[in-house]
């Protein structure tokens, strides 16, 4: 499991994620890990969960996940529905899977990738990047976390990856030098959070580009003061 060098450690939505008080931006900032044991794939069993993924992706950016069937979804996958449902189990299986793929990728890049994302830029740089690159994978996996989300009352606090997402931004305020770090950081998630760009993107037609700048503008304020 990926390490920063704040002590950030990759985790996923699907795991809940209890917090312990924030600490001083000077010492480590740890995050509960999530205790996933080691899976060695044979290639073609690699192959295939690759492709099932992609399909899936593809299918639900463009239908939505209801709009879909696992039918489908092997048949664009090019695999047999049975080899599917032995992986996945269901639909709500590969869906999850798939936002856990994307969501952990994206952790790596804030643990290992090159700067201003992964470590080596200034704070206000990082953030300002995290921010665009968490709207992009919002944007792109809208009804997942949004299902994620929404799935039980503040179930959004509750997840692993948003306990990574806001240490992340916790740490970065504060080394920053902003007052309040963890409330600046929560201020910002809420503004990141699938309700709030869906309604801006899709309510009110923002552009992406545009909104991107916004959120941007909106995270370097919070490091002020």
């Amino acid at each position: 499991m990926s390490q920063d060098v704040n002590g950030l450690e990759s985790v996923s939505s699907t795991a809940p994620g209890g917090e312990s008080a924030p600490r001083g931006s000077a010492q480590r900032l740890e995050l509960p890990v999530l205790e996933v044991g080691v899976v060695r794939e044979r290639a073609d069993a690699a192959r295939n969960r690759l492709r099932a993924l992609a399909a899936a992706e593809h299918l639900f950016s463009a239908r939505g996940v209801a709009g879909v069937t696992m039918d489908e979804i092997a048949a664009e996958a090019g695999v047999g529905k049975g080899t599917l449902y032995r992986r996945f189990g269901d639909k709500g299986g590969l869906a999850v899977a798939l936002l856990d793929e994307r969501e952990r990728e994206l952790q790596e890049l804030m643990l290992n990738g090159k700067p201003p994302l992964g470590p080596g830029a200034a704070p206000a740089e990082r953030l300002t990047a995290f921010v665009r690159a968490y709207l992009d994978l919002v944007a792109a996996q809208l009804d997942l976390i949004l299902m994620s989300e929404t799935s039980s009352p503040g179930a959004r606090l509750r997840t692993g990856a948003h306990a990574f997402w806001h240490r992340h931004c916790h740490y970065l305020l504060a080394e920053a030098g902003a007052a309040d770090p963890d409330l600046r950081a929560r201020l910002l998630l809420a503004a990141l959070s699938a309700e709030q760009v869906g309604y801006w993107l899709l309510t009110e037609k923002r552009e992406p580009a545009s909104l991107a700048g916004s959120l941007s503008a909106a995270a370097i304020a919070l490091t002020v003061g």
